[in-house]
């Protein structure tokens, strides 16, 4: 399969850098003494580089590659209120007013990201197009049913369940027992958007600095500030701010101890015409399922490909290795595709968290948001905005992830050890539909 896989126009970069590819030019130096120095120029980078830059301080953000060549320009699109835990696991460990909050914020970051992009006029084909979330089994279902009705009515007014006999209506397979879908999630070119993001930044008067790595970070003693050295020497800022997510590297050992990273893949199909895609995915909506190795695709735009994506590996970083797997994970829901071609296949890592959702944090002075669990579009660019209002001491910065604890794991510094029996069982329990 893997000889006639590949178009022949095919590709190992990101489908989305096609329109807004990465700039491999260095860009301009960073001075000696800044006001804030952001390590990470992602969504949340430079979410909090508006906000702070509109605030009157001089700001720079820099990045050991590319400005957004992370997973900002590298995900699938997919917009969602990005809380993975439920409220049963949310309420058992903080209290269900607190499960209720983080929910919430959820929430609050998705309508944060539709009227950031309809204030800031940014063109990135966004479109509230809603998500199905299909049941892998019946037993599936019926947790969605349970779940759903434990929900605060508030959080619930777009969420209703599709059962087996009505699905077609949302997608061409058979492969789900029903699902749930979510009318107000949404979908954007994330690479459009990030270039977006940037421009808005700059215009705000914050700078970016390409291929300048951050080597380490030094507190001062007897005044506010910090000394950090980078790929281009030393500078000096008054504050500090972490946006590194899946690529918290050794610079920041605290931060690094907290982050998993782990890789997600996706591959975009050739040009099979607007028709198929119609009858794959009539609503052109996201689509997520309920098993524990999660697989995620849409439509993209024009609706005349598929963007498919998922955890299929757990270190692998070639693109061309990982995409058999990901096209055969494609058939088992639409066996219709085979025979349609790759025309690119790209990875990249996501930050996830032993707690399993975000922190915005601040240890020993350092400001810090990371951890969106690969669903952090809306809240990576919303909690950034919220990191630059609390650098900025503005109360509107609160969140209702402040004060809960980062934590680590004994022995855990940086390599993912125990993933790899995770993956295994969690592949038995998908396959026996527990």
């Amino acid at each position: 399969m893997a000889t006639d896989l590949f178009s022949s126009n095919f590709s190992d970069n990101s489908y989305w850098w096609d329109e807004n590819p990465r700039s491999r030019e260095p860009s301009e130096r960073i001075p000696s003494e800044i006001d804030t120095l952001i390590i990470g120029s992602g969504y949340t980078g430079t979410s909090a580089a508006i906000e702070i830059a509109r605030g009157g301080r001089s700001t720079f953000v820099i990045d050991s590659q590319e400005i957004g060549w992370g997973c900002s320009s590298r995900n699938g699109g997919q917009v969602s209120t990005g809380i993975k835990s439920d409220i049963d696991q949310l309420s058992k460990n903080y209290g269900l007013d607190i499960a209720n909050s983080i929910l919430r914020e959820g929430h609050n970051a998705l309508a944060w990201i539709g009227d950031f992009i309809d204030k800031e006029n940014i063109e990135c084909d966004f479109v509230v197009g809603g998500k199905f979330h299909g049941a892998h089994t019946a037993r599936h279902y019926e947790r969605f049913g349970r779940q759903l009705a434990k929900y605060p009515v508030a959080l619930k007014s777009d969420a209703y369940l599709v059962p087996r006999s009505e699905q077609i209506s949302e997608i061409g397979t058979d492969f789900y027992h029903g699902g749930l879908v979510f009318e107000k999630h949404a979908s954007l070119d994330p690479a459009a958007y990030h270039s977006a993001m940037v421009q808005i930044a700059e215009s705000a008067g914050a700078r970016f600095v390409s291929y300048c790595t951050a080597e380490s970070i030094h507190r001062l003693r007897g005044s506010r500030g910090f000394r950090v050295k980078t790929g281009q020497g030393e500078v000096r800022a008054r504050d500090v701010v972490i946006a590194t997510n899946g690529y918290t590297q050794r610079a920041t050992p605290w931060h690094q101890r907290r982050i998993i990273p782990i890789g997600s893949y996706i591959i975009a199909t050739e040009d099979f015409g607007a028709e198929t895609g119609s009858r794959l995915i009539p609503r052109a909506r996201n689509v997520t399922d309920s098993r524990r190795l999660v697989v995620y695709y849409r439509l993209a735009p024009g609706g005349n490909r598929l963007i498919f994506g998922g955890r299929v590996s757990l270190a692998e970083t070639n693109p061309r290795r990982s995409a058999p797997r990901l096209y055969r994970q494609m058939l088992t829901i639409f066996p219709e595709l085979a025979g349609i071609q790759v025309s690119h296949s790209w990875m990249g890592f996501v930050g996830w968290t032993f707690s399993g959702i975000p922190h915005i944090h601040r240890y020993d002075g350092v400001w810090c948001s990371m951890g969106y669990c690969g669903s952090g579009i809306a809240l990576s660019g919303y909690l950034g905005a919220k990191l630059g209002q609390q650098v900025l001491g503005l109360g509107e910065g609160v969140t209702a992830f402040d004060a809960i604890r980062f934590q680590a794991r004994p022995y855990y510094f940086s390599y993912p050890w125990f993933l790899g029996p995770s993956i295994w069982w969690y592949g038995q329990l998908d396959r026996m539909g527990i």
